[in-house]
């Protein structure tokens, strides 16, 4: 029997460990190849496949027309890249409406390389989670400012805010890590809100736009090379700008800060 010597992948044991010994980890979206080959050399431990897609790559106004097939598709071409990084996908609009739909379009996603897949929403997905979890699909839940739902929440904005919203949002965190998820994204909240949820889960919490005391950092890929065209949020950092537009080194930057906790700073923080 032949050996292959290939590196060992990122998994939710790794995640909770790092969490449970007071160690960050960094997260970084890719779409391609290359850049998933990139982000894994440098030690990211986390690469997601998100829906972000259908506005860097597609170009549209949000990710609701982004579809399974879409995210399937660039999870090809991320696994044949990866060299040890978790890979996260982003389960679109409208993709886990109903039981049967949730199981088939997770599944399909699973089978073409991901390891955990996104969910947006609340205590609302427990059941659904429950579901994946039970049959042994990871769940990484995602709350906040949940772009799927951008339409219902009136635009882009922070969350949490109103003393109510907060506690309702601990409440709910809880319940989806009850239910089985692996995981929790918050996305858009105050930087006290982020670090009060990361205290109360045993779960690990990635962050965007919550704060450093997450347990972990996400960024857009496009907004990490300061690529994006429009007025980039509060939270997003060109770290190419930073290494004189050497790519290998500002995701190894990106790479020990977060896990320093250097990023995000206070002016890439809400209050």
């Amino acid at each position: 029997m032949s050996v292959h010597n290939t590196p060992q992948t990122v998994t939710i044991k790794t995640l909770a460990k790092l969490k449970a010994e007071g160690e960050k980890f960094s997260c970084l979206t890719a779409y391609d190849y290359c850049s998933a080959y990139a982000v894994s050399k440098a030690g990211v431990e986390v690469i997601l496949v998100g829906d972000s897609l259908g506005m860097v790559i597609q170009g549209h106004d949000s990710s609701l027309p982004v579809t399974i097939d879409d995210i399937a598709y660039h999870i090809r071409c991320v696994r044949r890249g990866n060299v040890g990084s978790m890979i996260m996908a982003d389960m679109p609009f409208m993709s886990f409406y109903s039981e049967d739909v949730t199981l088939k379009n997770a599944a399909a996603l699973m089978s073409e390389g991901a390891h955990i897949v996104k969910l947006e929403g609340g205590a609302w997905l427990s059941e659904t989670t429950r579901l994946l979890s039970e049959r042994g699909i990871p769940v990484c839940a995602h709350m906040g400012l949940t772009p799927q739902s951008v339409n219902h929440l009136g635009g882009y904005s922070v969350q949490g805010r109103d003393p109510d919203a907060a506690q309702t949002m601990v409440d709910e965190a809880l319940v989806l890590q009850e239910a089985g998820a692996s995981m929790l994204l918050l996305e858009c909240i105050p930087e006290e809100l982020g670090e009060r949820i990361t205290k109360a889960l045993h779960i690990p919490v990635i962050g965007i736009g919550a704060g450093a005391k997450t347990d972990s950092q996400i960024m857009v890929w496009h907004d990490f090379i300061g690529m994006w065209p429009g007025r980039p949020a509060k939270f997003v950092k060109n770290f190419l700008a930073d290494t004189d537009g050497d790519i290998q080194a500002a995701i190894a930057l990106y790479h020990s800060q977060v896990k320093a906790g250097t990023f995000p700073g206070p002016e890439h923080s809400y209050e």
